[in-house]
């Protein structure tokens, strides 16, 4: 193989550990520099990758450097576009944490940028790239439900304030359990059943008040700005139907993550936010049934979809975890919040291309 793609870091806070640790094993990425609000915080950073890694005082010195040919922006959502287009206009590829941004705006324009110069833009969720999703989609392909007629998902949790520390960020703008948790289950739909056509429904914003749970801050109250509980039925464009839920209100429940219904049988997928896990069938008039690992990346892990960007551009194929993916997936997400708003059925403006399915490891 060549040389591995140089990746320069912006943002090191709690996710930036699982890329750190994905990133050590994979020989196509190489991180060289790392940047963060927090001088400690890039410090550690740079120690924990093990080798001779630049700390930065700022993305826009990072995106500079020679030997930075790939920004992974894990900043919080609020400046997700702003730091892709300063590495954008900076002649760099871009990989970062969903969502690609805030509003339709803020996506187009990014990947309008990286259009007109000729670079790439990914974007997480990647777990989709793994042996849960990949494994159910084989399935789905290879007809072993029959033609798809339904599916379900739920995300059901009660609230984020409970392990993380700094939680008001999920509570504001660009947050909520749609915006925050919806891409891991949207973009799985999507390899699943392809791109969504009208979405309808309703939501809650049950308490105005929430509560720091863990940390130094705990007990610490502060106010909600975004609803929590979104019920939404989604058309995808080839007809099938998804019921879905999204919650951070709820504080216990056995719902499946996501299953997928056919006229010959049922598929269980397990949890997207995961790489792996059980995927299960059941044919029409049959018993549940484990289906063994046969399609994504074995062993992967946050950042996975950085070195299908990097083994993609030295192929010249397209990568997976995409821009245009994580535009789609905003713009359902969106407009489903619009639909919510205006309490109609609203279609989807956007659309996406169904990635190429992950057949065999690397």
């Amino acid at each position: 193989m060549g040389e591995p793609l140089r990746i320069g870091m912006v943002g090191a806070g709690k996710i930036s550990g699982e890329y750190l640790d994905t990133l050590a094993r994979l020989d196509s990425v190489r991180l060289t520099a790392v940047t963060d609000l927090d001088p400690a915080r890039a410090k550690e950073a740079a120690r924990r990758a093990g080798e001779d890694v630049a700390v930065l005082p700022s993305a826009a010195e990072l995106v500079e450097r020679e030997d930075v040919d790939a920004v992974l922006n894990l900043t919080v959502p609020a400046v997700h576009a702003g730091v892709a287009m300063t590495a954008l206009a900076a002649g760099k590829h871009v990989y970062g944490e969903k969502p690609l941004g805030v509003s339709r705006e803020e996506a187009r324009d990014v990947l309008t940028a990286a259009r007109a110069g000729g670079l790439r833009v990914g974007c997480a969720p990647d777990t989709v790239l793994g042996t849960g999703v990949q494994t159910a989609r084989r399935a789905v392909d290879e007809g072993l439900l029959g033609t798809p007629v339904a599916a379900t998902a739920f995300m059901a949790t009660g609230g984020p304030e409970r392990w993380h520390p700094d939680p008001e960020f999920y509570y504001r703008h660009g947050g909520g359990p749609l915006l925050d948790m919806g891409p891991y289950y949207l973009t799985s739909l999507v390899h699943l059943l392809g791109p969504v056509a009208e979405v309808s429904g309703i939501a809650s914003r049950p308490r105005g008040r929430r509560t720091v749970g863990s940390g130094p801050r705990a007990g610490t109250g502060f106010d909600v700005e975004v609803d929590t509980h979104i019920s939404g039925v989604l058309r995808h464009a080839n007809g099938v139907l998804t019921t879905l839920i999204m919650s951070f209100d709820i504080h216990a429940a056995r719902l499946p993550r996501i299953e997928v219904h056919g006229v010959d049988g049922s598929l269980s997928v397990p949890d997207p936010n995961l790489f792996e896990g059980p995927v299960e069938f059941c044919p029409a008039g049959g018993d549940w049934r484990l289906l063994p690992p046969s399609a994504g990346y074995p062993g992967a892990g946050r950042g996975t979809g950085l070195a299908d960007l990097a083994d993609a551009l030295a192929a010249g194929r397209p990568h997976r975890a995409s821009g245009e993916v994580a535009e789609h997936v905003l713009d359902v997400m969106l407009t489903l919040l619009d639909a919510v708003r205006e309490r109609v059925s609203l279609p989807v403006a956007g659309t996406c291309e169904r990635p190429e399915a992950v057949t065999a490891g690397p």
